[in-house]
């Protein structure tokens, strides 16, 4: 019952995460099947928990860090780590990796209605994997600052690293651990998911423009993030956000206009 309480409290405490999850969850069990997207789930977030209680002991993979526990008789931990920390990596993986097939696989277009030309070779490529994490860690140049300034906003102040780092307080070993992370679980999931496609077949449902979901919650995630920025009066690291988004979107944009070609 403790448990039930703690986790409506992190609902209640976080409810822009739950919000990007459940949109999530929807991309992903019409892209994937429901099957599909609770082994992608559970995956991510037990490499993210690994990673998390890793770090905040040994400094590996993201440098040494650890969480204020001000809101652990209100929200749900697991051991010494927020649970809804772990569990944002789950949809920020997922986006990712919906970025890099749309940049790497060819695409239907019938105007703006855009699909995949599915192929199981591109989707477990290692091209696709590398590409997913170097997007994954790339959000966190914009997601990781503001959220260090959480007492600025309703976030809170959560985490402090034990040195200041060089990027808007944030060490670069930070985003060298999220890369490692965000390939490590792309890579876990695309060697399991051909076995998973064949046990578990699913359909994906035919949605207008299905290629774009994934990249527009991609980009939804980075716009939340700038809002946060500008309105916390961070013009420096928020003018250094919008020009990696306005390059990101550009990529998309150019892979739109010349969809049978591979743009990285």
């Amino acid at each position: 019952m403790e448990y039930l309480t703690l986790l409506w409290g992190t609902v209640l405490l976080r409810p822009y995460v739950f919000v990007f999850l459940a949109v999530y969850l929807t991309i992903a069990i019409l892209d994937m099947g429901v099957v599909r997207s609770i082994v992608f789930t559970g995956l991510a977030y037990t490499i993210a928990f690994i990673s998390e209680y890793s770090s905040t002991r040994n400094g590996f993979p993201y440098g040494f860090y650890s969480y204020i526990e001000t809101t652990r008789d209100q929200e749900l931990w697991i051991s010494n780590v927020p649970f809804m920390d772990s569990l944002s990596f789950t949809f920020l993986a997922y986006v990712a990796y919906t970025m890099a097939l749309f940049l790497w696989s060819p695409l239907k277009k019938n105007r703006w209605d855009i699909r995949l030309v599915e192929n199981e070779h591109i989707r477990k490529s290692l091209k696709v994997v590398f590409s997913g994490g170097v997007l994954f860690m790339l959000m966190d140049i914009i997601i990781d600052p503001v959220a260090f300034r959480g007492d600025r906003w309703f976030l809170g102040k959560i985490y402090t690293y034990k040195e200041q780092g060089e990027y808007f307080n944030i060490p670069l070993t930070n985003f060298f651990g999220w890369l490692i992370v965000g390939t490590c679980i792309l890579y876990c999931f695309t060697r399991l998911d051909g076995w998973l496609a064949r046990n578990f077949p699913h359909q994906p449902h035919e949605i207008p423009a299905q290629a774009l979901l994934g990249p527009g919650l991609y980009l939804g995630v980075l716009l939340f993030n700038l809002a946060v920025t500008f309105y916390i009066g961070e013009w420096l690291l928020g003018a250094c956000g919008v020009g990696l988004t306005f390059a990101l979107s550009w990529l998309l944009y150019y892979k739109i206009r010349n969809p049978e070609k591979i743009t990285l």
